[in-house]
């Protein structure tokens, strides 16, 4: 027998353990704990969201997942950075909103990792539409009439944002360069602060979920503008989109993600993916996420890397005309 085809035979013998080896992986996948981390600290919507589906994975998959809160670095990086380093085996997962993985690379130098080389997109969990509040002191019943007011007012009307590089702010940036208006932006350090400001006239205009803002917007104590998504929301009926309201451009969903470490197995990664979306679609989470005024968003891997692509470019071009930059 030629040396070559020796060669051939030892590659394809090799190559066939491995798949063999893989496959054992992921039918005896999980054997052990799974740690579910969260890059932000525990009580905030993002942590209820994740011990749901830590609950309901666990009884899926058959064995103890746990929530890890580690919170700290600009947009939930570090936690995201613990996943990144971790080993790639499925034990170690990243329970995700748009910050960690789509803005904070674009805004700040070094993260510590890279969101597309070192994390293997698992699953999407669910989006929850933004809506554009104001304060009922400002004149304006619609955003076309925000807009005049904030151009006849130019650096008079503000608007208010959880923090640096979080998705409200990129929004409020957007509706800027959009419009041409001339709105001050004023960071806070949560959305809770940010909202205290924006009840006693201190800001005008704020952009956060429906969830977080529907109980202050019942009590007339602020006015809905628009949603910033595709369709309305079921619990702001009579509130126009963004796109209904003369601005299609204006979007962006509040939305969470799992992903695990770079190499981890295929079949772990479409086993996690699976049983995520299985959850998400059932009866139980679909009440659940009504309530949260959210939807399911499900899909393959494949899907979750073109959604995060298409996330990253679109946010990525707000942030380069913005000139956002982190320190």
């Amino acid at each position: 027998m030629s040396t070559k085809r020796v060669i051939l035979r030892v590659v394809a013998a090799i190559s066939f353990v491995s798949l063999v080896a893989v496959s054992a992986s992921a039918q005896s996948y999980p054997s052990r704990l799974i740690r579910l981390v969260l890059p932000f600290p525990a009580g905030g919507p993002t942590d209820g969201a994740a011990r749901l589906i830590a609950e309901k994975l666990s009884a899926s998959l058959g064995q103890t997942v746990v929530i890890e809160n580690r919170a700290g670095g600009a947009g939930g990086t570090v936690g995201a950075k613990t996943v990144a380093t971790a080993d790639p085996d499925g034990y170690t997962l990243l329970f995700t909103p748009p910050g960690p993985l789509v803005t904070a690379p674009l805004i700040y130098k070094n993260v510590g990792y890279d969101p597309v080389k070192d994390f293997a997109p698992v699953a999407t969990i669910f989006s929850s539409p933004q809506v554009l509040v104001v304060n009922p002191a400002v004149s304006a019943s619609s955003m076309r009439e925000l807009v005049a007011h904030a151009k006849a007012n130019p650096g008079k009307v503000s608007y208010a944002s959880p923090g640096f590089g979080t998705q409200p702010h990129l929004l409020g940036e957007m509706l800027k360069l959009e419009t041409g208006a001339d709105i001050v932006h004023v960071p806070f350090r949560g959305s809770a602060p940010a909202l205290t400001d924006l009840l006693a006239g201190q800001v005008q205009v704020f952009f956060d979920t429906v969830t977080f803002l529907l109980p202050h917007v019942e009590a007339g104590k602020l006015r809905p503008l628009a949603i910033a998504d595709v369709t309305r929301s079921p619990q702001f009926a009579s509130v126009p989109t963004t796109t209904e309201s003369g601005f299609p451009k204006l979007q962006g969903t509040y939305w969470t993600a799992v992903a695990a470490p770079a190499g981890t197995p295929p079949d772990v990664i479409n086993k996690l993916n699976a049983a995520i979306n299985a959850i998400t679609t059932s009866k139980e989470m679909e009440e659940t996420l009504s309530r949260l005024s959210a939807k399911a968003k499900v899909g393959s891997p494949a899907d979750v890397v073109a959604f995060m692509a298409a996330e990253t470019r679109k946010w990525g071009e707000v942030i380069s005309a913005a000139n956002i930059k982190g320190d």
